[in-house]
Protein backbone atom coordinates (compact mmCIF):
# COMPACT_ATOMS: atom_id res chain seq x y z
CA UNK A 1 0.00 0.00 0.00
CA UNK A 2 2.93 2.58 0.73
CA UNK A 3 4.62 1.38 -1.73
CA UNK A 4 1.48 2.29 -4.10
CA UNK A 5 1.27 5.59 -2.67
CA UNK A 6 4.77 6.66 -2.96
CA UNK A 7 4.28 5.42 -7.17
CA UNK A 8 1.09 7.75 -7.41
CA UNK A 9 3.06 10.71 -6.14
CA UNK A 10 6.18 9.67 -7.52
CA UNK A 11 4.00 9.75 -11.48
CA UNK A 12 2.66 13.27 -10.05
CA UNK A 13 5.95 14.46 -9.12
CA UNK A 14 7.27 13.40 -12.59
CA UNK A 15 4.60 15.17 -14.82
CA UNK A 16 5.14 18.11 -12.29
CA UNK A 17 9.00 18.58 -13.15
CA UNK A 18 8.65 17.75 -17.05
CA UNK A 19 8.52 21.23 -17.73
CA UNK A 20 11.90 22.16 -14.98
CA UNK A 21 13.55 18.97 -16.73
CA UNK A 22 13.56 19.93 -20.21
CA UNK A 23 14.73 23.54 -19.12
CA UNK A 24 17.82 22.25 -17.38
CA UNK A 25 18.22 20.22 -21.20
CA UNK A 26 18.46 23.33 -22.81
CA UNK A 27 21.26 24.56 -21.75
CA UNK A 28 23.37 21.91 -23.25
CA UNK A 29 25.59 20.33 -19.88
CA UNK A 30 26.77 17.35 -19.84
CA UNK A 31 24.68 14.52 -19.23
CA UNK A 32 26.64 13.17 -16.42
CA UNK A 33 25.91 16.63 -14.64
CA UNK A 34 22.09 17.38 -16.14
CA UNK A 35 21.20 13.48 -14.55
CA UNK A 36 22.66 14.53 -11.12
CA UNK A 37 20.45 17.91 -11.50
CA UNK A 38 17.65 16.25 -12.90
CA UNK A 39 17.48 13.06 -10.49
CA UNK A 40 18.11 15.26 -7.51
CA UNK A 41 15.30 18.09 -7.94
CA UNK A 42 12.88 14.77 -8.38
CA UNK A 43 13.17 13.47 -5.11
CA UNK A 44 12.89 17.28 -2.82
CA UNK A 45 8.60 16.96 -3.02
CA UNK A 46 8.73 13.09 -1.39
CA UNK A 47 11.28 14.13 0.76
CA UNK A 48 9.69 17.27 2.61
CA UNK A 49 6.40 14.87 2.80
CA UNK A 50 8.43 12.03 4.54
CA UNK A 51 10.30 14.54 6.80
CA UNK A 52 6.96 16.12 7.56
CA UNK A 53 5.16 13.11 8.75
CA UNK A 54 8.39 12.13 10.54
CA UNK A 55 8.35 15.36 12.37
CA UNK A 56 4.81 14.75 13.67
CA UNK A 57 5.84 11.51 15.09
CA UNK A 58 9.04 13.43 16.58
CA UNK A 59 6.94 16.32 18.09
CA UNK A 60 3.85 13.88 19.33
CA UNK A 61 5.28 10.65 20.39
CA UNK A 62 9.10 11.28 21.48
CA UNK A 63 8.22 12.15 24.88
CA UNK A 64 6.43 9.36 25.59
CA UNK A 65 8.88 6.88 24.55
CA UNK A 66 11.68 8.46 26.60
CA UNK A 67 9.67 8.61 29.35
CA UNK A 68 8.34 4.39 28.94
CA UNK A 69 11.46 3.19 27.75
CA UNK A 70 13.05 5.02 31.29
CA UNK A 71 9.91 3.23 33.63
CA UNK A 72 10.72 -0.29 31.60
CA UNK A 73 13.77 -1.72 32.34
CA UNK A 74 14.02 -4.97 30.85
CA UNK A 75 11.86 -3.81 27.50
CA UNK A 76 14.46 -1.10 27.08
CA UNK A 77 16.22 -2.60 24.36
CA UNK A 78 12.89 -3.50 22.40
CA UNK A 79 11.26 -0.15 22.94
CA UNK A 80 14.63 1.86 22.42
CA UNK A 81 14.83 -0.32 19.04
CA UNK A 82 11.29 0.01 17.73
CA UNK A 83 11.40 3.57 18.34
CA UNK A 84 14.81 4.56 16.87
CA UNK A 85 13.47 2.47 13.21
CA UNK A 86 11.37 5.95 13.11
CA UNK A 87 14.07 8.29 11.20
CA UNK A 88 14.18 11.35 13.41
CA UNK A 89 17.11 13.60 14.15
CA UNK A 90 16.99 13.54 18.07
CA UNK A 91 17.27 10.13 19.34
CA UNK A 92 20.35 9.06 19.50
CA UNK A 93 21.28 12.09 21.17
CA UNK A 94 18.04 11.59 23.70
CA UNK A 95 19.69 8.01 23.99
CA UNK A 96 23.16 9.22 24.88
CA UNK A 97 22.18 11.68 27.47
CA UNK A 98 20.03 8.84 29.28
CA UNK A 99 22.61 6.28 28.88
CA UNK A 100 25.64 8.93 31.05
CA UNK A 101 22.32 9.90 33.48
CA UNK A 102 22.25 6.13 34.00
CA UNK A 103 18.91 5.60 33.09
CA UNK A 104 19.62 3.07 30.18
CA UNK A 105 22.18 0.39 30.36
CA UNK A 106 24.66 -0.26 27.86
CA UNK A 107 22.98 -2.65 25.77
CA UNK A 108 19.66 -0.58 25.38
CA UNK A 109 22.46 1.91 24.24
CA UNK A 110 23.81 -0.19 21.63
CA UNK A 111 20.58 -1.55 21.14
CA UNK A 112 19.38 2.20 19.64
CA UNK A 113 22.45 3.16 18.14
CA UNK A 114 22.20 -0.12 15.43
CA UNK A 115 18.83 0.70 14.94
CA UNK A 116 18.46 4.18 14.65
CA UNK A 117 17.01 4.71 11.26
CA UNK A 118 18.72 7.59 9.04
CA UNK A 119 18.36 9.63 6.11
CA UNK A 120 19.06 5.92 4.19
CA UNK A 121 14.88 5.44 4.69
CA UNK A 122 13.37 9.03 3.42
CA UNK A 123 16.24 8.73 0.56
CA UNK A 124 15.21 5.35 -0.58
CA UNK A 125 11.35 6.20 0.23
CA UNK A 126 11.50 9.30 -2.07
CA UNK A 127 12.46 7.08 -4.91
CA UNK A 128 10.53 4.14 -4.94
CA UNK A 129 11.92 2.05 -7.21
CA UNK A 130 14.41 1.90 -4.55
CA UNK A 131 11.79 1.08 -1.85
CA UNK A 132 12.05 -2.88 -1.75
CA UNK A 133 15.62 -1.76 -0.20
CA UNK A 134 13.72 0.03 2.90
CA UNK A 135 11.95 -3.29 4.74
CA UNK A 136 15.25 -5.59 4.39
CA UNK A 137 17.23 -2.43 6.09
CA UNK A 138 14.78 -1.65 8.95
CA UNK A 139 14.41 -5.15 9.53
CA UNK A 140 18.07 -6.14 9.80
CA UNK A 141 18.94 -3.20 12.24
CA UNK A 142 15.97 -3.69 14.24
CA UNK A 143 16.64 -7.08 14.42
CA UNK A 144 19.87 -7.04 15.31
CA UNK A 145 19.81 -3.76 17.76
CA UNK A 146 17.40 -6.06 19.73
CA UNK A 147 19.42 -8.87 19.76
CA UNK A 148 23.04 -7.19 20.40
CA UNK A 149 21.20 -4.96 23.23
CA UNK A 150 20.16 -7.88 25.17
CA UNK A 151 23.11 -10.23 24.77
CA UNK A 152 25.40 -6.88 26.12
CA UNK A 153 23.55 -6.52 29.35
CA UNK A 154 23.57 -10.25 29.71
CA UNK A 155 27.27 -10.79 29.47
CA UNK A 156 28.12 -7.08 30.74
CA UNK A 157 25.63 -6.89 33.56
CA UNK A 158 24.89 -3.57 33.03
CA UNK A 159 21.87 -3.54 35.09
CA UNK A 160 22.76 0.38 37.20
CA UNK A 161 19.27 2.53 37.04
CA UNK A 162 18.92 5.61 38.98
CA UNK A 163 15.16 5.98 39.87
CA UNK A 164 13.42 8.60 37.08
CA UNK A 165 12.78 11.00 40.61
CA UNK A 166 16.35 11.48 41.55
CA UNK A 167 17.63 13.64 38.34
CA UNK A 168 15.19 15.54 35.34
CA UNK A 169 16.59 16.75 32.04
CA UNK A 170 16.33 20.20 31.57
CA UNK A 171 19.55 20.69 29.34
CA UNK A 172 19.05 21.85 25.70
CA UNK A 173 20.53 19.92 23.31
CA UNK A 174 20.71 20.06 19.26
CA UNK A 175 19.83 17.91 16.75
CA UNK A 176 20.78 18.35 13.32
CA UNK A 177 19.84 21.79 11.72
CA UNK A 178 20.58 23.11 14.94
CA UNK A 179 17.05 22.64 16.19
CA UNK A 180 16.17 21.61 19.80
CA UNK A 181 15.48 18.05 20.37
CA UNK A 182 14.72 18.48 24.12
CA UNK A 183 12.51 21.38 23.70
CA UNK A 184 9.66 21.16 20.77
CA UNK A 185 8.16 23.80 19.63
CA UNK A 186 4.60 23.69 17.02
CA UNK A 187 6.12 26.04 14.39
CA UNK A 188 9.46 23.56 13.91
CA UNK A 189 6.68 21.12 12.69
CA UNK A 190 6.99 23.17 9.18
CA UNK A 191 9.88 24.76 9.51
CA UNK A 192 12.77 21.78 10.22
CA UNK A 193 11.16 19.88 7.86
CA UNK A 194 11.98 22.29 5.37
CA UNK A 195 15.25 23.41 6.09
CA UNK A 196 16.06 20.49 7.30
CA UNK A 197 14.80 18.80 3.19
CA UNK A 198 16.90 21.34 1.68
CA UNK A 199 19.93 20.44 3.75
CA UNK A 200 19.45 16.86 2.86
CA UNK A 201 18.76 17.91 -0.85
CA UNK A 202 22.07 19.95 -0.84
CA UNK A 203 23.50 16.41 0.11
CA UNK A 204 22.18 14.54 -2.76
CA UNK A 205 22.89 16.81 -5.42
CA UNK A 206 26.41 17.06 -4.72
CA UNK A 207 27.19 13.68 -3.94
CA UNK A 208 24.91 12.73 -7.11
CA UNK A 209 27.31 14.88 -9.19
CA UNK A 210 30.26 13.20 -7.65
CA UNK A 211 29.45 9.65 -8.23
CA UNK A 212 28.07 10.35 -11.78
CA UNK A 213 31.41 12.24 -12.85
CA UNK A 214 33.43 9.60 -11.54
CA UNK A 215 31.42 7.09 -13.07
CA UNK A 216 31.26 8.92 -16.14
CA UNK A 217 34.93 10.01 -16.63
CA UNK A 218 36.19 6.09 -15.33
CA UNK A 219 33.57 4.02 -16.54
CA UNK A 220 34.64 0.70 -14.69
CA UNK A 221 37.78 2.32 -13.85
CA UNK A 222 35.77 4.36 -11.47
CA UNK A 223 37.51 4.98 -8.27
CA UNK A 224 35.18 3.84 -5.90
CA UNK A 225 34.67 1.24 -7.84
CA UNK A 226 38.64 0.33 -7.70
CA UNK A 227 38.78 0.71 -4.12
CA UNK A 228 36.02 -1.40 -3.38
CA UNK A 229 36.29 -4.04 -6.12
CA UNK A 230 39.39 -4.98 -5.83
CA UNK A 231 38.54 -5.56 -1.74
CA UNK A 232 35.08 -7.01 -1.76
CA UNK A 233 35.91 -8.63 0.94
CA UNK A 234 36.97 -5.44 3.49
CA UNK A 235 33.78 -3.53 2.15
CA UNK A 236 31.84 -3.79 5.15
CA UNK A 237 34.90 -2.94 7.72
CA UNK A 238 35.14 0.21 5.37
CA UNK A 239 32.10 1.34 5.48
CA UNK A 240 31.82 0.53 9.14
CA UNK A 241 34.45 3.14 9.85
CA UNK A 242 32.89 5.47 7.77
CA UNK A 243 29.96 5.45 9.51
CA UNK A 244 31.05 6.43 12.75
CA UNK A 245 31.42 9.74 11.28
CA UNK A 246 28.54 12.00 13.07
CA UNK A 247 27.20 13.45 9.87
CA UNK A 248 24.21 13.03 7.97
CA UNK A 249 26.14 13.07 5.08
CA UNK A 250 27.46 9.40 5.76
CA UNK A 251 24.06 7.76 5.36
CA UNK A 252 23.56 9.93 2.21
CA UNK A 253 26.66 8.69 0.51
CA UNK A 254 26.31 5.52 1.57
CA UNK A 255 22.67 5.25 0.01
CA UNK A 256 23.54 6.82 -2.97
CA UNK A 257 26.45 4.47 -3.07
CA UNK A 258 24.04 1.66 -2.98
CA UNK A 259 21.36 3.17 -5.62
CA UNK A 260 24.36 3.57 -8.15
CA UNK A 261 25.15 -0.70 -7.70
CA UNK A 262 28.87 0.58 -6.35
CA UNK A 263 28.87 -0.58 -3.11
CA UNK A 264 27.35 -4.06 -1.61
CA UNK A 265 24.24 -4.22 0.34
CA UNK A 266 26.59 -5.77 3.13
CA UNK A 267 28.61 -2.78 3.05
CA UNK A 268 25.98 -0.72 2.95
CA UNK A 269 24.22 -2.34 6.25
CA UNK A 270 27.94 -2.35 7.91
CA UNK A 271 28.09 1.37 7.79
CA UNK A 272 24.10 2.39 8.69
CA UNK A 273 24.34 0.13 11.48
CA UNK A 274 27.90 2.02 12.71
CA UNK A 275 26.07 5.26 11.69
CA UNK A 276 24.57 6.46 15.61
CA UNK A 277 24.41 10.16 14.20
CA UNK A 278 25.37 12.76 16.70
CA UNK A 279 25.11 10.82 19.91
CA UNK A 280 28.69 9.59 19.96
CA UNK A 281 29.47 12.99 19.76
CA UNK A 282 27.14 13.37 23.07
CA UNK A 283 28.89 10.94 24.60
CA UNK A 284 32.72 12.17 23.86
CA UNK A 285 31.60 15.65 25.50
CA UNK A 286 29.63 15.21 28.24
CA UNK A 287 31.15 11.26 29.52
CA UNK A 288 33.26 11.61 32.48
CA UNK A 289 34.17 7.78 31.12
CA UNK A 290 36.39 7.98 28.20
CA UNK A 291 37.58 4.31 28.43
CA UNK A 292 33.26 3.24 28.70
CA UNK A 293 33.00 5.54 25.80
CA UNK A 294 35.65 4.09 23.95
CA UNK A 295 34.43 0.76 24.73
CA UNK A 296 30.91 1.16 23.30
CA UNK A 297 32.22 2.58 20.17
CA UNK A 298 34.22 -0.79 20.25
CA UNK A 299 30.80 -2.46 20.49
CA UNK A 300 29.44 -0.95 18.17
CA UNK A 301 31.77 -0.95 15.28
CA UNK A 302 32.67 -4.60 16.02
CA UNK A 303 28.88 -5.81 15.68
CA UNK A 304 28.39 -3.78 12.76
CA UNK A 305 31.47 -5.11 11.05
CA UNK A 306 30.71 -8.86 11.73
CA UNK A 307 26.97 -8.34 10.74
CA UNK A 308 28.04 -6.35 7.19
CA UNK A 309 30.31 -9.20 6.31
CA UNK A 310 27.69 -11.91 7.24
CA UNK A 311 25.57 -10.37 5.32
CA UNK A 312 27.88 -10.00 2.42
CA UNK A 313 28.55 -13.83 2.82
CA UNK A 314 24.93 -15.07 2.28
Amino acid sequence: MLIDILNKINSINENMFAGFDSFVEHFGMPDWLCDAIIDSFHVLPLLFIVFIAIEFIEYFYAEKINNFMKNTEKASPIIGSLAAIIPQCGFSVIASTLYIRKFITKGTLIAIYLATSDEAIPILLAAPEQTHFVIPIIGIKLIIGICAGYLIDFILKDDKYIPIAQETDNDEHEGCCKHSVSQKRKRELIIHPLKHTLNIFAFILGITILLNFLIFVYGKYAMLHVLFGKIKILEPVITAFIGLIPNCAVSIALTMLLIKGSISFGAVMSGLLANAGLGILILFRHSENIKDTIKIITILLSISIVSGLIIQIF
